[in-house]
């Protein structure tokens, strides 16, 4: 059982957070961090140990470029063998047609520390969509590998929608993007209509699917997707969206604008384990963006009599 702290964070200044339980029963780390200009990983043998865990970085930024500016929301993974670094970056901060102009990246090392390998040139990885795009993650199913991300729909309103492909290998798609959603409900639409962050949740027969919405301050919130584990996962009538947040800010306890999280299991591996950013205010000083306070926070999830997660609210 965890014995993790759910009303303070793990964490402090990391936003995006992942963390992956390797087979070696080490706990791999890695967030966006408030400069934005690396990428960054930690390994400890527990959950909480990763909190004063060695910072060590694996890649910087360089000085121009296409993923020369805004290094956002890296994820380890560990796929056919090697790690992966996947991540999105933008040549510049420039905003253009009201977005910045993200796309997304992977480098991989094929030792068997990510911490002390050697890591490979960046890649880009193609959707066969040029428009802004960031926050990929990346899931085996039945021992096929996909590729999960957020980007702007041509002729699609908003600033990110969900999209859905299979892997040809760990930095190429094999198939077209599949829509899986879009902003649509008020809750999703608040300063900004997102779709983003999404994390791979697995339980009884299903998948689940959480992801992100609204501006990055208190509006941020979480909600779910969920597909039965034999249906088609490129077949979006498969899919069932939530129609109401599942996660979001918490005033009672001043942690505010839950979101962009992943999913881990704890050490005995007897419960799943929510990763996630929040604030503990909501004065933010100009764009929430350049606020340097989304820290890690973690949880348990509970799940009900029919299967379904319940995250309950932050902090508690």
């Amino acid at each position: 059982m965890s014995t993790l702290k759910v009303d303070v964070p793990l964490i402090e200044q990391r936003a995006d957070p992942f963390v992956f339980k390797h087979s070696d029963g080490m706990y791999y780390f890695s967030a966006s961090v408030p400069e934005y200009d690396r990428l960054e990983l930690r390994r400890a043998s527990s959950i909480a140990g990763l909190a004063d865990a060695e910072r060590v970085t694996v890649w910087r930024k360089p000085g121009t470029g296409p993923f020369s500016e805004l290094i956002w929301a890296p994820e380890i993974h560990f796929n056919d063998g090697a790690w992966y670094i996947y991540f999105a970056a933008a040549p510049s901060r420039e905003i253009k047609d009201d977005l910045f102009q993200h796309r997304m990246y992977a480098i991989s090392c094929a030792d068997a520390n990510p911490l002390t390998g050697t890591w490979s040139e960046v890649v880009q990885i193609d959707t066969g969509i040029d428009t802004f795009c960031l926050d990929a993650t990346t899931f085996y199913h039945k021992d096929v590998l996909y590729y999960l991300w957020a980007q702007k729909g041509p002729g699609i309103a908003g600033n990110s929608n969900l999209y859905i492909a299979r892997m040809a290998t760990p930095v190429t798609l094999a198939t077209e993007p599949v829509l899986l959603t879009v902003p649509e409900y008020d809750w999703e639409c608040i300063g900004f209509s997102v779709n983003e962050g999404p994390g791979i949740l697995r339980h009884g027969n299903r998948i689940f699917v959480t992801y992100s919405s609204s501006a990055t301050d208190e509006n941020y919130a979480v909600g779910l997707l969920s597909v039965d584990m034999d249906a088609d996962l490129l077949d979006p009538t498969s899919w069932t969206k939530s129609p109401r947040p599942v996660f979001q800010s918490a005033p009672e306890h001043q942690i505010f604008g839950p979101g962009h999280n992943s999913f881990t299991t704890s050490e005995d591996g007897s419960q799943d384990i929510f990763v996630y950013h929040a604030r503990t205010y909501t004065e933010i000083v100009g764009d929430p963006l350049w606020d340097p306070n989304r820290h890690t926070f973690t949880k348990p999830v509970v799940w009900d009599a029919n299967g379904w997660p319940v995250f309950g609210k932050p902090g508690e």
